[in-house]
């Protein structure tokens, strides 16, 4: 594998940020020819407070990626929430529009939807379920692992949590995130009426998180939905361990489903 740490100029969000690569490498000995190679790719979001950098630091990704010949692409989108933030940039339109177009633009990476997948831990869960549920049409597969995927349950939770009050505040205002595009579960009600085929969906959470119950309020919502989920759980709480083991089972998961090698 190739690991490139790529900076640039985002023109949604008006400044300079970075996205961290993975790349299955090309030699010779395996015959993989890189001038028409088109990879399969993995789009992986950090968590509140991360960058593009940390599940390299913090987990074996590279290796799992490696094992199943996938490009794994990761975005930096600081505390936004995935959201286009009513104080702040417009990280939704970077993450779903201008990240692909540029990812796809400088590296070989395949553009059908059977080729590409979306995943991601705490924040990032419920950024990748929401990308998957807002646009069903461009992925194969999402992954969460401890999402934060009821979010307005979750807001309501952290009212008394000064840090992340004021950074909800800035991400979506004085408004009720319930019953908008910014809601897991209603984007999950409007799935039935979506013309492209629906991805599955792979969910997991420990039962000692903060935001187990959260995770139960969308597994519940999903499993009456149009949408095929595989839900688990196990003993663990809000923390890498479990993660590093949630990237490895969501690949082989990819890979059982014929998704991936």
């Amino acid at each position: 594998m190739a690991l490139l740490k790529c900076h640039f100029i985002a023109e949604s969000l008006g400044l300079s940020t970075s996205m961290t690569v993975l790349l299955p490498q090309p030699s010779r000995a395996n015959g993989m020819n890189p001038e028409s190679r088109k990879y399969k790719t993995l789009f992986l979001l950090h968590g509140f407070s991360d960058d593009d950098t940390i599940w390299t630091r913090r987990t074996s990704v590279e290796r799992y990626a490696d094992e199943h010949g996938i490009a794994v692409v990761m975005p930096n989108v600081h505390r936004s929430y995935y959201a286009n933030m009513v104080h702040g940039g417009d990280y939704w339109t970077f993450l779903t529009e201008e990240l692909p177009f540029l990812a796809r633009s400088m590296f070989p990476l395949s553009d059908k939807p059977e080729d590409n997948f979306v995943a991601g831990l705490s924040m990032g869960g419920y950024g990748a379920f929401k990308w998957a549920l807002s646009h069903p049409e461009r992925f194969a597969a999402a992954g969460s692992f401890s999402g934060a995927v009821d979010l307005a349950a979750f807001i309501q939770k952290s009212k008394d949590d000064e840090n992340r009050r004021r950074s909800f505040g800035l991400i979506f205002g004085d408004d009720p995130v319930e019953g908008t595009d910014n809601d897991l579960l209603e984007l999950l009600k409007r799935g039935a009426k979506a013309d492209a085929a629906l991805p599955p969906l792979y969910q997991w959470c420990g039962t000692e998180d903060f935001l187990y119950e959260e995770n139960l309020s969308f597994r519940d919502a999903c499993r009456e939905s149009a949408y095929e989920l595989d839900y688990s759980e196990g003993p663990g709480d809000h923390s890498w361990g479990h993660w590093d083991s949630q990237i490895k089972h969501y690949l082989s998961w990819l890979s059982k489903k014929g998704l991936l090698k």
